[in-house]
This record gives C-alpha cells, sequence and structure tokens, in this order.
C-alpha cells in the first residue's frame, strides 16, 4: 500500500502509520489539553492510520478555535461557510481533520437545512468567511419533480434548478463575498433505475451529464468559483450514497464521499492561502526507475521493458505532465553523477531527461542537504518543496530535519506511484498562467545568471552587467490572473499578506482613488516576466501602498527599491503631501518587516480600524532616485482626487 503524508516529526521517522496517534489525541482530548496543543496535532494526523482520521475529525471539530487562538496564535484559522440543499454538517468533521493536517483549524458557519440559495444571495455583511462550500446532491433537482416522472421531467427540473442556481452564484461573486465551491452532483441507481425502459435510462443519463456540465461551466464563467468535480473520487470507488443516513439524517452524500471531497476541498483551501507548492523533487532508484543504477548500470534498470518497467515510464509521464505545467523538476539522488546524466541523456526508454530538470544532485551527501541546495540556488523556501522517494528511512529522515517539505512515500509498487505523487493536489492552483509555462525555463536562465555572478569581482559589478530593465505600468486585462496568483502564491516579499482572487483585483483597481501597479523586469539573460504587484490608494492628502508584493525570483537586485522610488517620485510629482506604506506581519514575511524603514519611511502610530498592521510614512522632502543599474520606465494612472479612505 502507498501512503502521502506532510511533515510528521521525528519520531515518525522509524515507521510510516502509528495506531497509537488516535489514542494520543484522544488523551490529549481527555486532559483538556487539545487546544493548548494544537500545535501538535498536525504531527498526529501525519502518522494516523487514513481510517482513523474520521474519528479525529470529530474530537477537533469540537475545539474552540478562539482557545487555539490565544495559544498557538501560529496557527492560521479558516472561516469557512458550509450550506447547501441537504443536511451539510456531516461534512464538519472530515473537513476539519483534512485542514489540520496542513496545519490549518477551521472555523465553520453551518447553515440551516436547505437554505443554500438564500445564503447565496443574501447581501454582504458583517465579517466574511474566506469561502463558501455549497454542497449539492441529487435531491438538488429530484425534490422539484413529481411522484410520477419521465426523463423530460428531470429535464425541466434540471434546467429550472441550474438557471435559479447560476442566478445565486452570480448574485454571490458581484456582493464580493469571497471564493464559492460548489460540486457536480452523482446520479444514484436508485434514481436511475427508477426508468424501466433502457432509452429513457440513457436519456435520463445524458440531462445529468448536462446538469453537471452547467455546474462546471460556473467555474469558467466566475473566477472566484470553483466546481469540484465529484466523478474522478467516484471513479476510485467511493460509494456516492449510504441509504440509510440520506433517508433518516437528509446527508444525501455517503461518508467516504464527504471525507473524499473534504480532501479536495482542502487543496482549495490551502491555494486560497498561498500553499501551492512549486517544485518537485524526486530520487531515482525505486522512485523513477526500478533496480539500483549503481549495482545494475544503465542497461540494467527496470524502464520501459516489461510490466513494471512500463510502470515506471507512466510514473515518469505523470510527473512530465506537472512538468509541463510549471511545477519545477529536479533530482536528489544518493547515485553516481555520471551514470545519472548518462541514463537521463540517452537511455531510450526515459520519458523525462536531463533538460526537464532544472537541478540534478546526484551524489552521496544527506538528501536533506540536497534539498537545502537546491532551495538555495533556485531561490525558493523550502515550504514550497516536495520530496518523492521510495525508502522509509529517506523520507523520515527528510521529514524529521526539514518539517516544512511535503514528503511522499512510493514503496515497491510501480503502479501505485502516480496515485500517491496526486494524492493530496500539493500543486492544485486557481489558475494556469503564461508565467506557469514559462517558469521552468525562466529558472534554468537563473544558473546562467549565477555563473555569471561568480564570474564578476562585486556585487555591484554583477547588478551594473545584468542591464535589468525595470517597468511599472496598469495590468493588462489579461495580466489580472498573475497578478491575483502573486497575491496568492507569494509569502516572503509580501508585505501585506492579502490573498485577491482575479474578480477582488479588479474591483480593486475599479474603485476611485485607487490603482493596481503591475512590475515587469528583464535582463540580459532573458525576460523575467510580470514579478510583482503595488496596491495604491488615495488617502486623504497622502497616497497609501496598501500592498507590495514581489517573487523571490528577484529579490536583492534593486527591483523593490527602484519600485519604492517610481511610486515616492509619482506621488511627489502628482501634488501629495505624503506616502504610507504598510506592513502586516506574517510568519512567513518577517525578514522585510523592516523595508519600509530601510527606504527613507518612519514609523507611524497604528490606524485603529487597521489593527493588524504597522504603518511607515515618507514626507518626500527626500526623494531618492532608483538604484543607478536599472533602466527604470514607470507608467502610472492619473492620480484621481476621489480619497478612498476605507479598505475592503
Amino acid at each position: 500500500m502507498t501512503q502521502t503524508y506532510a511533515a510528521p516529526p521525528a519520531e515518525s521517522a522509524g515507521g510510516w502509520h502509528d495506531p497509537g496517534a488516535l489514542s494520543a489525541l484522544r488523551a490529549l482530548h481527555r486532559s483538556g489539553k487539545l487546544a493548548a496543543e494544537y500545535g501538535a496535532v498536525r504531527g498526529l494526523l501525519a502518522r494516523m492510520p487514513p481510517a482513523d482520521l474520521p474519528a479525529a475529525g470529530q474530537l477537533l471539530a469540537r475545539v474552540d478555535p478562539e482557545e487555539v487562538s490565544r495559544h498557538a496564535p501560529e496557527v492560521t484559522v479558516v472561516r469557512v461557510a458550509l450550506t447547501g440543499h441537504s443536511t451539510v454538517a456531516p461534512l464538519v468533521a472530515p473537513l476539519t481533520a483534512e485542514l489540520a493536517r496542513h496545519g490549518l483549524l477551521l472555523a465553520a458557519e453551518v447553515a440551516p437545512y436547505g437554505s443554500y440559495l438564500q445564503d447565496l444571495m443574501r447581501p454582504a455583511g458583517g465579517a466574511q468567511p474566506q469561502l463558501t462550500l455549497c454542497l449539492l446532491d441529487a435531491h438538488t433537482v429530484f425534490d422539484e419533480v413529481g411522484v410520477e416522472w419521465r426523463a423530460a421531467d428531470v429535464e425541466a427540473a434540471a434546467r429550472a434548478r441550474l438557471a435559479l442556481l447560476a442566478g445565486a452564484v452570480r448574485a454571490h461573486q458581484e456582493a464580493g463575498r469571497g471564493l464559492l465551491v460548489l460540486n457536480t452532483v452523482p446520479l444514484p441507481r436508485r434514481f436511475s433505475h427508477q426508468l424501466i425502459d433502457l432509452r429513457s435510462r440513457a436519456r435520463l443519463g445524458a440531462v445529468w451529464r448536462e446538469f453537471n456540465s452547467g455546474l462546471l461551466e460556473l467555474a469558467e464563467r466566475h473566477p472566484g468559483v470553483v466546481t469540484v468535480d465529484l466523478d474522478p473520487l467516484l471513479a476510485e470507488g467511493v460509494p456516492a450514497v449510504e441509504p440509510r443516513t440520506a433517508q433518516y439524517a437528509r446527508a444525501r452524500l455517503s461518508g467516504p464521499l464527504l471525507a473524499a471531497y473534504a480532501r479536495e476541498a482542502g487543496h482549495v483551501v490551502r491555494a486560497r492561502l498561498g500553499r501551492t507548492r512549486k517544485v518537485l523533487v524526486l530520487d531515482l532508484d525505486g522512485t523513477l526507475w526500478g533496480g539500483v543504477l549503481g549495482e545494475a548500470g544503465p542497461g540494467g534498470i527496470e524502464l520501459g521493458g516489461g510490466l513494471r518497467g512500463e510502470a515506471f515510464q507512466e510514473f515518469q509521464r505523470t510527473v512530465a505532465q506537472l512538468g509541463s505545467q510549471g511545477v519545477l523538476l529536479a533530482v536528489s539522488s544518493k547515485n553516481d553523477d555520471a551514470l545519472v546524466r548518462e541514463v537521463l541523456r540517452t537511455h531510450p526508454s526515459m520519458v523525462l531527461r536531463e533538460d526537464d530538470f532544472v537541478r540534478v544532485n546526484a551524489n552521496w551527501k544527506a538528501k536533506h542537504d540536497n534539498l537545502r541546495d537546491i532551495a538555495d540556488r533556485l531561490g525558493l523556501g523550502l515550504d514550497g518543496f516536495v520530496f518523492v522517494d521510495d525508502s522509509l528511512f529517506e523520507c523520515g529522515l527528510v521529514a524529521e530535519r526539514l518539517p516544512e517539505v511535503a514528503v511522499v512515500r512510493v514503496d515497491e509498487e510501480p503502479a501505485l506511484h502516480p496515485s500517491a505523487l496526486l494524492a493530496d493536489g500539493w500543486f492544485d492552483l486557481f489558475e494556469l498562467t503564461e508565467a506557469d509555462l514559462e517558469r521552468a525555463g525562466r529558472y534554468r536562465t537563473e544558473a546562467l545568471r549565477q555563473e555569471f555572478r561568480e564570474d564578476t569581482g562585486s556585487y555591484q559589478e554583477y547588478l551594473d552587467g545584468l542591464g535589468i530593465e525595470l517597468e511599472l505600468r496598469p495590468p493588462e486585462e489579461a495580466e489580472l490572473a498573475r497578478v491575483s496568483q502573486l497575491t496568492l502564491r507569494t509569502n516572503q516579499f509580501h508585505l501585506a499578506t492579502e490573498r485577491l482572487q482575479v474578480p477582488e483585483v479588479a474591483a480593486w483597481r475599479e474603485r476611485p482613488g485607487r490603482q493596481v501597479i503591475a512590475v515587469r523586469a528583464r535582463d540580459r539573460f532573458g525576460d523575467h516576466g510580470l514579478v510583482g504587484a503595488l496596491f495604491l490608494r488615495r488617502d486623504g492628502e497622502g497616497l497609501s501602498v496598501d500592498n507590495f508584493v514581489l517573487s523571490c525570483r528577484v529579490f536583492a537586485r534593486g527591483i523593490e527599491a527602484g519600485c519604492v522610488a517610481a511610486v515616492l517620485d509619482f506621488a511627489r510629482s502628482a501634488g501629495v503631501r505624503w506616502v504610507a506604506g504598510r506592513y502586516v506581519p506574517s510568519p512567513r514575511n518577517t525578514a522585510f518587516a523592516g523595508f519600509y524603514a530601510e527606504h527613507g519611511f518612519t514609523a507611524v502610530a497604528a490606524d485603529p480600524d487597521d489593527a493588524d498592521a504597522v504603518r511607515f510614512r515618507h514626507d518626500l522632502e527626500d526623494v531618492p532616485p532608483a538604484p543607478a543599474h536599472l533602466r527604470l520606465r514607470a507608467m502610472f494612472e492619473p492620480l484621481d482626487t476621489t480619497t478612498d479612505g476605507d479598505r475592503p
């Protein structure tokens, strides 16, 4: 059996699943220490057999989020509204467990039975949840059908219900109420087989697929909507319905299906919080091919020939598919470098080639040291890494030494490798952008920059030689998805850590007195693309930089200083009296807590309406020029005299 886990603690390194993990969780609950010790929950769940997760979810769902926040402020609380056509309360426990697996705590708002249309259409007001899960089931349609019915009756009901849903979704999105998650709806046999003629039954199947297609298309029409397709979960053998709970408790989706749905919803939450992984690091022996290269030689490894060799090839195709969508691929293998590169370059059955990897570390160093080396060379945090290996020892050691790395263990059965890698949706994101497709090429180009750096005498000489061109301008419509992605996925240089979906970015720039400025950069080695964004707001006699986000790929090259210089120069020429910078501390951006102070801003009194933020101000008396090594071109929109002092 193949298992997946994320960052178990050191004590799990010697074994994968610990049957005593649930008992330990229960002991914490009985002692009244579960809230105070919530930081240990993630490790317990990582070691817990999957069959115990539902019981764990029941315990964790009883924890008071406010109490956890008092004892463990580092734990992120996620506010989720749960609504649906039928009973949605059974979703709370599995969703709590799935979020806890990723170090998150669910604060659920459970709506009354059947209130989903009203819930979606009500106007925004008060504290809004970070996302809304609207759970749909077959009764969404069949409750509108009479006692005696035909396929045509279901078709009419399905179209009417889809039209109502479309209107409710539109109202939800226009009210700016955040991310909405829908789902496709299984058609239980108990309904389809009430039709006794096969032609009518086939027609019902077509009608039902049209209904589900409409639900999927809602996500295409509204960037703030995600539709979770339940068909792939059902294809894995998960039962759609449990007749007794469906009848007596009005819980119209089975417990196993709710658990599988909760896992998918957890991936959506993780993406919403900017926790999508960027780098996939793979072992070789037993992972990308069978056998030990150093013993069998390039011609003796299992790859291509025979059933197992074909299974390893299929896994490589899965990895290649991820790489084609911007996931950075790397290798960490205890192997001879020359032999590894010979296989990558010349083995006739290899799907992945040397050029598919941004880094190949084949040596005899500890794998956690190799992972650190890869992260350093790519300039990325280890919390963006997924590591795949077939060795229980290596997986446990990496998990112990680098708890921020997601570790996926694959065992000796290569046919199960793809399922293990994809089980936790580590690389899920909301929309694939041009920057994603170009990411691998840009990181390969980064190696050329590093070689150039090694050949220059000083760092300033290196910067002068790069020939950096910096452009600031309002984003085009097609670039809003990239701006949104930067806010969702960037954690380090993200001074206010505000996660914005595409509609929220669009809404920001449409409000009076506001503008979004995209930051693009290129140098002698190539185009970096859209690497940052500034969110500017007219605030009385001043201009506020409410958020500033910049990709880690371009740190420490003067680009951030160039952006500040451009904003200050623009503000002074527009006649405002001061520029404010806003910094909201997060666990990941503390390295830049002093950024504004380092660029001539002075700390000012906190804003009572923005209690989490630390504010800085520049009086514009001494505006520094952009660094001399930059060729800067900045285009801002005319500064609206309308003040928008309110933050969303």
